[in-house]
């Protein structure tokens, strides 16, 4: 391993609002790594796969599993995973049995797979003395990793000296395991794709490098240039694949003759490509905002980083969704390694669609690059008008066997999950069902809602489990889910309903099919319908703040108005009014 570190402290607020980038100084939870030793030979090891897999599901962005083969049970035919660094782990902490697992290093030795989601709880639901974070850029050509950590001390620890290590991961490796098919989300064709390999710690000791102070308000960078193999493991060894690899930092409180123990946090770090062009644009993360927007008009955002060594001053890009393409172009200042959060707006088809994203210029010379992403756009339902500003919804949930799979949201307009529910019960019997009736009160009417279920092992509720279905009813009345035969919707389904408001719909007759979106707004509100006269916007004090010549599509570009409810008045030639509130948020 080759590799290059160097520390930049900082103890001071000026400095730290210069040079922070990713790291949060808000006051968090510890986050969880839960450190698996397995083996391909080890019949019992996918089940505690599941269980870790099952743990990092249902706490996304919090919980991390780290696979380390070693040991009896590690075959050194291919693919071979035993490195000198997995040997080293597994000898430093006594593991002789196997699946053993240790979450976040809190227990004197490892513990057995029936104790980790217990474990993890625990841990999850303590405050952290800190935050970690940071970014990895990728030099594709030279496979040179430019890995920046940061950490922010929310609280004192109490040790003086904490140390922090850096693990390179793997996905999505093709091989034999032993009890592979008790794992089914893993197991296609007789073959396993076994995740989050442990293949290397960057550090230049294996427990980590250590850091100091350890107060609040410590302000920690971490640098390390380190050349990415392209193959690890002897004999039979793997190719280390740059496009499945992750790094994942974690600081301990501790080490005590070696190793390490006690994880403070832990977080993924962002990665990206980068290169020694003086312009290198990457685009990254293209994704759909998850909001209820009952429109075609959608709101996607992705990471522009500057992967060159110039300051990027301007992009010109392209979408492609379908048959629709729209222009856009982004104007700054950034920073070579920095990153910037960007977001577009687009009418897209009904359906799930291929998107593609393309850069035709950057600091106004041609520049060829894409990235591929989808788009969605669901069909809604709307309600019969309710009188009121607020109504009543119901969702039954009729579970499968495999209850403790199954959890489900409610998002509004703003993206804010205003309801969920489950995890539900293992069921015993094969093949049975249980039903479940989760009561909102007091939802708001007028506006737009998404239901959201999930199942983590991606064969939703249905078939050879027990056949589940899901219905939602509003105001006493069925609006989803009438055929019961909505239970096979994989990892995730969802539904898209608007409940429409009595008072809203005056006038309806004179302005018959008349749409206002996307609500939330970001730059622009359209109204589409027959026979507009004119449209008008009105803030939350009565002021009117927009006015507009209608037509078929009348559009209103609200790019400088602040955050905040809006009303769109919508007039029509025959003299017939609607009024809609919309939410401006960006």
């Amino acid at each position: 391993m080759k590799k290059l570190t160097f520390l930049v402290l900082g103890l001071v607020a000026g400095f730290m609002a210069s040079a922070q980038m990713f790291v949060s100084t808000e006051p968090a939870n510890r986050n969880v790594v839960i450190e698996e030793f397995t083996g391909r030979n080890c019949g019992y090891c996918p089940d505690g796969h599941v269980i870790a897999n099952s743990i990092c599901n249902n706490n996304p962005g919090r919980a991390w599993a780290v696979n380390i083969h070693a040991g009896s049970f590690a075959p050194t035919s291919y693919p071979n995973f035993n490195t000198t660094v997995s040997e080293q782990i597994c000898a430093g902490y006594g593991v002789t049995s196997f699946p053993a697992g240790l979450v976040n290093r809190s227990t004197a030795q490892s513990i057995n797979r029936g104790q980790w989601s217990g474990t993890a709880s625990q841990q999850l639901a303590q405050a952290s003395e800190l935050n970690v974070g940071g970014q990895v850029v990728i030099n594709p050509e030279t496979r040179e990793a430019s890995i920046t950590v940061e950490v922010y001390y929310t609280g004192n620890s109490t040790e003086t000296t904490n140390y922090l290590t850096v693990y390179m991961l793997q996905d999505s490796i093709w091989g034999s395991q032993s009890g592979g098919a008790s794992n089914p989300s893993q197991w296609v064709g007789g073959q396993y794709c076994h995740m989050h390999i442990l293949r290397d710690a960057i550090n230049e000791s294996l427990w980590g490098d250590p850091i100091t102070p350890t107060t609040a308000g410590t302000f920690i960078t971490k640098e390390y240039t380190y050349a990415i193999p392209e193959m690890i493991g002897s004999p039979n060894g793997v190719e280390v694949d740059i496009e499945n690899i992750h790094f994942l930092a974690f600081v301990c409180a501790r080490t005590t003759n070696n190793p390490a123990r006690n994880i403070l946090s832990a977080n993924m770090l962002e990665k990206s490509e980068g290169s020694d062009e003086p312009i290198y644009p990457v685009i990254k993360s293209v994704s759909q905002r998850a909001m209820a927007v009952c429109s075609q008009v959608k709101t996607f955002d992705f990471s522009l980083v500057n992967g060159g060594t110039e300051n990027l001053t301007s992009i010109q890009y392209k979408v492609e969704v379908g048959n629709a393409v729209e222009e856009y172009e982004w104007t700054g200042n950034l920073e070579p390694r920095i990153k910037e959060d960007v977001s577009f707006e687009m009418e897209i088809p009904f359906g799930t669609n291929a998107g593609k994203l393309t850069i035709v210029k950057a600091n106004g010379q041609d520049y060829p690059y894409e990235v591929n992403f989808t788009a969605v756009c669901n069909e809604w339902v709307e309600t019969e008008p309710i009188e009121g500003e607020t109504t009543t919804m119901k969702i039954y949930i009729n579970q499968d066997q495999f209850g403790e799979q199954t959890t489900w949201d409610l998002v509004n307009s703003l993206g804010e999950v205003i309801a969920e529910g489950g995890p539900y019960a293992h069921l015993i019997s094969s093949g049975s069902t249980q039903l479940h009736v989760e009561t909102i009160e007091d939802i708001p009417t007028g506006a737009d809602y998404l239901f959201n279920i999930y199942d983590n092992n991606e064969n939703g509720i249905c078939c050879t489990y027990g056949e589940g279905w899901y219905k939602i009813k509003v105001n006493d009345v069925y609006i989803i889910g009438q055929d019961q035969d909505n239970g096979d919707f994989g990892a995730h389904g969802s539904e898209l309903m608007r409940i429409n408001r009595g008072e809203d719909l005056v006038g309806e007759n004179g302005l018959n099919g008349m749409k206002v979106y996307p609500n939330p707004a970001n730059s622009t509100i359209f109204v589409e319908g027959e026979n507009i006269k004119t449209v008008e916007i009105y803030n939350s004090l009565g002021q009117m703040v927009a006015n507009v010549e209608g037509s078929a599509k009348t559009s209103v570009n609200v790019a400088s108005f602040d955050n905040g409810v809006y009303f769109v008045k919508v007039v029509a030639d025959d003299g017939a009014v609607k009024t809609q509130k919309v939410t401006i948020a960006r």
